[in-house]
C-alpha cells in the first residue's frame, strides 16, 4: 500500500544533504506501556527526516486498536509512505513502512530466506528520486538465518547500479558474521562513531544500522543515536549522507 497524506514537497534528493532515520517503533508501543503514535512521529518531525525505515508496524491489528499505523504516521508526518507486510496478524498485517518527503515512484517487498514455522523476514525497496531506499528486519534469534538473510540482500542489490541505503533492525552486532557478510557491499554510515541502540532505556548493543551502496558514491556527514529511551524498545539511527558528484 502507498500514499501520501498532507505531503510536503522538498528538493531532489541528489542535490543536497539527506536525513535518514530507522526506527524499531514496536508498534508503538513504549517502555511505559503507552500506545501513541504521536510521539513517533514528533521525532521523526523534530530531526527533520527525508527518509525513515520503520520496523514492526501494525496495520489494522486488533493489538493497535485496528489503526493503519504507516498511514497514521504519514498523516502526522506529512510524508509519502508505503507499507510491506511480512505477514498476517490479528485481523491485520505487520510488517514495515517507508516514509519519504519526495514521491515513491514504485515499491516491492522480497521475501528473505527463514525457517519453517519461524517469522517471516522482509526488505521493503522503494524508488524515490535518484536513488532506493529500503527497510529490513532480520531474524532475532538465530545467527546462521541472518547470515543468509544477509547474503540474500546482497545478491538482491548487487547488480543495482543506482544509489542504494539500506536500513533496519539487523538483531545482529558489529563483529558478528551477519555484518561481516554485508560489510564488502555496504558503507556503515555509524563506522566511525558506533553507538549502541538497545535496549532503549540504557543502551548496550547496536543492532540498529544505516547502510549505502555502492560505497564510492556516498559521503556520510554524520550519524548518531537519539536520546530517546521511552517511545519505543529501540533508540532511532539518524544518519546525514550524501550522494558524490
Amino acid at each position: 500500500m502507498a500514499g501520501c497524506l498532507g505531503c510536503v514537497g522538498i528538493q531532489d534528493p541528489s542535490t543536497r544533504e539527506i536525513r535518514v532515520l530507522t526506527y524499531n517503533i514496536h508498534h508503538g508501543e513504549g517502555t511505559d506501556g503507552r500506545l501513541d503514535l504521536e510521539r513517533i512521529a514528533q521525532v521523526i518531525k523534530t530531526n527533520s527526516a527525508d527518509l525513515v525505515a520503520l520496523q514492526e508496524i501494525d496495520q489494522n491489528a486488533a493489538r493497535t486498536g485496528g489503526i493503519d499505523q504507516a498511514a497514521e504516521l504519514a498523516r502526522l508526518t506529512g510524508m509519502h509512505y508505503v507499507f510491506g507486510k511480512a505477514m498476517d496478524f490479528q485481523g491485520g498485517a505487520y510488517g514495515q513502512a517507508i516514509l519519504s518527503r519526495w514521491p515513491i515512484k514504485a515499491h516491492e517487498v522480497h521475501q528473505l530466506p527463514q525457517r519453517f514455522e519461524r517469522e517471516p523476514r522482509i526488505v521493503l525497496i522503494a524508488s524515490v528520486p535518484a536513488l532506493t531506499f529500503a527497510s529490513t528486519h532480520l531474524d532475532h534469534q538465530l545467527e546462521e538465518v541472518r547470515v543468509e538473510q544477509a547474503a540474500a540482500l546482497n545478491a538482491l542489490f548487487r547488480t543495482n547500479t543506482a544509489a542504494v541505503i539500506l536500513a533496519g533492525d539487523f538483531n545482529a552486532t558489529p563483529p558478528s558474521k551477519t555484518m561481516s557478510t554485508l560489510a564488502p557491499q555496504w558503507q556503515d554510515a555509524a563506522v566511525e562513531a558506533p553507538e549502541p541502540t538497545v535496549p532503549s532505556g540504557k543502551p548496550s548493543r547496536r543492532i540498529d544500522y544505516i547502510l549505502c551502496a555502492p560505497k564510492d558514491q556516498w559521503q556520510v556527514i554524520s550519524t548518531r543515536v537519539l536520546d530517546e529511551p521511552i517511545a519505543s524498545d529501540h533508540r532511532p539511527v539518524l544518519a546525514v549522507v550524501r550522494l558524490a558528484p
